[in-house]
């Protein structure tokens, strides 16, 4: 069957003539064009049953109209139709016949009125734009019930434009929240070279950036491109790692596509498609069924109209009138999607002049296009908005294979652009379990960074195509896909997953551990020594040697070296306000107390061998000397501690600086100066001791007391400078433990340097414990 677009190929008369532009057919034939020779028409071949539909739907309400008693009363409504043929070039013939009401324009003079009131169509975009250059000039208005580029949406150029379906701007949108919806990030394009391709797949480029998907490639077609440059197009999909694949593609392009699709057995491929052939039934046959199959799409809902399948069954193809066949795509009203829009284009018309009355200027047509609000017998409300728009709502569709194996359109989801954006496309769960368990294909350039990782970008590469880098240490993403790492807080620290942030473990020399039993152990061990000497010393107090050790000082250093060892235990355990003012003081206090004792024990030494007094005064003068020596030496270390405690005592703290992964809980000792002050008195009297005894190392005496003196400080020194460095660079709790270790071990060097040799007499050597074997054979 062929046809022409310059002339109509359904008429009918009437006071209202409604002009028609239809694809009835698809290809057209190439005129060969000549200097000598009247160009030949064009003719139009391959007709398109879908499209013949719409038209006869055109009709179908224009017979409705006329047989109504409300609307439009006492006027007939005729029609013209012309063949558009999906192309330009005919459109533009179609439109100049519309206008002039001839047959071939070309050859007579164009007459001065219009012989239609208002023209439908055209199905392309790119068509209709034709259409509205030369209807523009006139005022004649313009409803398209298929074309959907959202350039058409600007009033300035097209001021007398209408359609029934809603723009691409939304369609396109809708598509880019559909493929993040899935998580297909990476994606490949092709479009028709029109229009309506280009101006969608453009839409759908920015609005896929800003969902974060990115497009592989995106290729156009034409139908009157070459086969070399069609199978390069199919070669770049086939090629590219893409495994979904958006077509914003019109019908004549689709069926080219699809064709060398087949040549190249092209398969593997999620096909997201456009309104245009997303519900084309001529694709769902077996022929297409491996590449479509699976197939996501928006369309405009589908709907009913009453009698329209009875009104197809009465027209007979000119080719056939016998034909019996009626299971096609002419007479197939179970998906009346675009037609309804041809039938909602001739009932705003209709409206529009019922409102007009009897009024024939165009001018005031394209006003009350406007205007209209009516509803159908089906319920649905007809309107347009300030563009020219109707609302914008879809259907989500997809290719699903039914029991008897065929392929039907599946309601699984809707796009409603009135809605808040977060809430516009929405998705039916149980029709969805079909696409995600049959195919659910992983279109990503990078696989998905998981919680723990942050994407790296690469360079020259897409946003989409991204390394993933762990988090450091003390940073954490809990999400797939992080585009940074967030820092734990100053308290926690980040898990072995680098997923989520716990709180950081807190250090302190416990009790409860190894090494702060063992010094626990030592600190009670060495109290318990000092306490047992004590009992011996007290038991044999009468005795010549405890005599001559100078019992009273004896029993005070005892004394001062059980509070040396005890004041130990002060810096084990949790930190506290009390606990950190006590371990300092109580450390400065017994020290200075106990370096008091000895240096009041060798003072007396020196005085009792130097003195030239009579012997009878001596002991008088050494008792109140060393008692003054004692608490002197004692009370300036506490008023040292008093003013610490007063000023800047220490305090609680905790350390997040030196180990980044913990807290160390110390004690801050408030004034730096006042714990160097405490440490450097005591470093004053133990000096002063070992210069004492050193010097009354030689004195005569069998059990000269000034030489273990001597021994014990020169413990006591190297004890206390090894502690210098090693407390500066010793970390976190182990700073305690070296400080609790200098304690202990210059405690017990002091306890076993002077008090061993003596317990060693009065247990183990009793002879030796006379005043003879003191004062010495030759004294």
């Amino acid at each position: 069957m062929l046809g022409s677009p310059e002339v109509p190929l359904l008429t009918k008369k009437g006071d209202i003539t409604i002009g028609g532009a239809f694809s009835i057919h698809s290809q057209i034939s190439k005129p060969s064009f000549s200097l000598t020779h009247t160009p030949e028409p064009l003719t139009c071949s391959r007709i398109n049953l879908r499209e013949f539909r719409f038209a006869q739907t055109m009709i179908f309400a224009v017979e409705e109209i006329n047989n109504s008693s409300t609307l439009l009363p006492n006027i007939s409504v005729g029609y013209k139709i012309f063949d558009s043929c999906g192309s330009t070039l005919p459109s533009t013939r179609a439109v100049m016949g519309l206008l002039n009401g001839q047959e071939r324009t070309a050859e007579k003079t164009c007459s001065s009125h219009s012989s239609v009131h208002v023209i439908i169509g055209a199905s392309e975009s790119s068509s209709t734009i034709v259409m509205l250059q030369i209807c523009g000039t006139f005022q004649i208005p313009v409803i398209s019930h298929f074309a959907t580029c959202a350039c058409l949406s600007n009033r300035k150029d097209y001021p007398s434009f209408f359609r029934t379906i809603p723009s691409d701007y939304y369609q396109s949108r809708a598509l880019a929240k559909l493929v993040k919806y899935f998580g297909w990030t990476w994606v490949g394009a092709v479009r028709s070279d029109n229009d309506y391709g280009n101006n969608g797949m453009a839409t759908f480029i920015t609005a896929a950036s800003q969902e974060g998907v990115c497009v592989e490639y995106s290729e156009a077609i034409s139908r009157t491109d070459s086969s070399e440059e069609v199978a390069r197009v199919i070669e770049v999909i086939r090629s590219g790692s893409a495994r979904v694949l958006i077509a914003f593609l019109a019908q004549g392009e689709m069926d080219i596509l699809l064709e060398e699709a087949l040549k190249q057995n092209l398969t593997g491929l999620q096909w997201v498609g456009s309104e245009s052939w997303i519900t084309a039934s001529h694709l769902t046959t077996k022929r297409y069924s491996g590449i479509l199959t699976g197939s996501l799409g928006f369309t405009i809902r589908k709907a009913k109209i009453a009698g329209l399948r009875e009104f197809l069954l009465q027209v007979n193809p000119s080719q056939d009138p016998q034909n019996k066949d009626i299971n096609n795509p002419f007479t197939d009203v179970s998906q009346l999607r675009i037609s309804n829009n041809v039938y909602k284009a001739v009932y705003a018309i209709a409206h529009a002049m019922h409102n007009l009355l009897n009024c024939g200027q165009s001018a005031k047509i394209v006003k009350h296009l406007q205007d209209v609000n009516f509803t159908l017998q089906s319920g649905e409300k007809v309107y347009f908005d300030e563009n020219g728009d109707p609302s914008a709502m879809y259907e989500l569709v997809n290719w699903q294979r039914n029991q008897a194996g065929d392929i039907i359109f599946v309601a699984v989801g809707s796009y409603d652009a009135s809605l808040p954006n977060e809430i516009q496309l929405a998705i039916n769960g149980i029709n969805i379990t079909w696409v995600k368990c049959m195919f659910k294909p992983l279109s990503v350039c990078s696989e998905s960074c998981p919680p723990g990782f942050r994407q790296a970008a690469i360079k020259g590469k897409p946003i989409c195509c991204f390394s993933c880098i762990a988090c450091a240490a003390g940073e954490i993403s809990n999400t797939n896909n992080s585009a940074v790492c967030l820092p734990c807080p100053l308290e926690c620290w980040s898990n072995e997953d680098r997923s989520q942030c716990v709180p950081k473990v807190i250090e302190f020399l416990s009790f409860g551990e190894t090494m702060g039993g063992l010094l626990a152990a030592f600190s009670l061990f060495g109290a318990s020594l000092t306490l047992a000497v004590s009992c011996v010393f007290f038991r044999l107090r009468h005795t010549p040697l405890v005599k001559a050790s100078n019992s009273e000082l004896s029993f005070l250093l005892l004394f001062s070296l059980t509070l040396c060892f005890l004041c130990s235990l002060t810096f084990i355990g949790q930190p506290t306000e009390w606990s950190c003012m006590l371990r300092h003081t109580a450390f400065g206090a017994s020290f200075a107390l106990c370096m008091s004792c000895i240096l009041a024990k060798t003072i007396t030494v020196v005085i009792a061998f130097k003195a030239t007094r009579p012997a009878k005064t001596v002991p008088q003068c050494s008792a109140a000397l060393q008692r003054t020596s004692v608490l002197s030496c004692t009370l300036l270390q506490l008023l040292i501690c008093v003013l610490w405690l007063i000023f800047a005592p220490p305090f609680p703290y905790k350390n997040t600086v030196h180990a980044t992964e913990k807290i160390i809980l110390e004690c801050n000792l408030g004034s730096p100066l006042g714990f160097w002050a405490v440490l450097g008195y005591i470093g004053l009297l133990s000096l002063l001791c070992f210069i004492l005894a050193f010097l009354s190392r030689k004195l005569p005496d069998n059990f000269n007391e000034a030489k273990f003196i001597t021994f014990s400080m020169l413990i006591f020194c190297a004890v206390w400078v090894t502690f210098i460095p090693a407390y500066v660079s010793s970390p976190g709790k182990f700073t305690v433990a070296v400080e609790i270790f200098a304690i202990l071990a210059s405690s017990f060097g002091l306890f076993f340097s002077i008090f061993a040799p003596k317990c060693y007499i009065l247990l183990v050597k009793p002879e030796r414990n006379t005043k003879r074997h003191m004062m010495g054979r030759n004294h």
